[in-house]
């Protein structure tokens, strides 16, 4: 069996898993939103201080299964520097007093390893990564054969989403608050602008957009015209226009390179207009279509396990002293 630990944000999380059979033994995650809705956002130094209450209280009830454990497995890049370093500096101490390899996994790995949790490994896919942190499309062949071949510029799919409600103080996380006042709304009443829209790049970029949706909260705030439905119409029109650009890019890609296989994976897959979206552009080019389980779409030590189960089997293990934490990673 292997432990892993998820400290990458603002989920502390430890998994067990069986290495022949991929089963998931044990998995626990304390979610912090409730802490951080109160400043619209993730607060590093606060995440990390939950991490050392939280992780330790997880790790006692995962005492029985240390004498069948193999390995350690953590994520260390990329992510919150301060909160990586608290699962990095539990799986240091495990591996030392435990006397066990260490196996560091890359936290975007794990979201692609979320669709094959207790199953076997799916390749080729084409990946579509959309998080807090990332919107990616990402060409993976196996555990060590990934390409990156888009990604934003600056904002990710999910960070608009929590940008947007913080603007409105509708709290955090964004994304599914977005969408129920979304679902409430007409979203065809503000027309902002879909991103990158003339670009022949296949690439994304969501500055611009959060700065027209902050305009018109402005503007309706001015003219005292904020309301619950101009809220909801706010949230409707923003949510159309995000997808329709992550859409206007998958179809370039599909005319250039029609994958046999699709996945969207990331805490912000689960997104239901994106999700009906995506199945429709794969159902008209006969392209298979992978989702993780939603309970396993955000950040997960599940996940983590999944993938280390990999690098277990090829002895990829790193040293107690050369495990490092990065915020960002170039590559896979």
């Amino acid at each position: 069996m292997i432990l892993s630990i998820e400290s990458s944000c603002d989920d502390s999380s430890i998994a067990i898993t069986q290495i022949e059979s991929k089963k998931l033994i044990y998995h626990k995650k304390i979610s912090q939103e409730l802490q951080h809705s109160v400043y619209g956002g993730v607060v590093p130094e606060l995440a990390a201080r939950l991490h050392v209450e939280a992780l330790p209280k997880i790790l006692e009830e995962c005492k029985e299964y240390f004498p069948k454990l193999k390995a350690i497995a953590v994520t260390n890049a990329p992510g919150l520097s301060v909160t990586l370093m608290e699962g990095v500096t539990m799986a240091k101490a495990l591996s030392i007093s435990l006397g066990l390899p260490l196996i560091a996994v890359n936290h975007l790995k794990g979201h692609i390893y979320s669709l094959f949790i207790e199953k076997e490994e799916i390749f080729p896919t084409t990946i579509l990564l959309v998080s807090g942190g990332h919107t990616q499309i990402i060409e993976a062949n196996g555990l060590n054969d990934m390409k990156l071949v888009a990604s934003t510029l600056d904002d990710s799919f999910g960070e608009s989403f929590d940008k947007v409600a913080k603007m409105m103080n509708l709290g955090y996380p964004g994304g599914p608050i977005v969408q129920e006042k979304g679902l409430k709304g007409d979203e065809n009443r503000f027309d902002f602008p879909v991103p990158l829209r003339q670009s022949p790049n296949i690439e994304f970029s969501y500055s611009g957009l959060k700065n027209a949706v902050r305009m018109q909260i402005e503007k309706l705030e001015n003219e005292g015209n904020l309301t619950e439905e101009g809220i909801c119409d706010i949230c409707a029109s923003f949510e159309k226009t995000a997808v329709a650009h992550i859409m206007q890019k998958m179809k370039k890609y599909f005319k250039s390179n029609r994958p046999k296989n699709l996945a969207i994976v990331g805490g912000a897959s689960a997104n239901i207009r994106l999700r009906t979206a995506i199945e429709e552009l794969c159902s008209k080019n006969n392209t298979k279509l992978f989702l993780s389980e939603l309970k396993y779409c955000s950040d997960n030590a599940a996940m983590i396990g999944r993938v280390a189960v990999e690098q277990y089997k090829i002895n990829e293990f790193v040293t107690v002293e050369d495990i490092d934490v990065q915020t960002r990673l170039k590559g896979f």
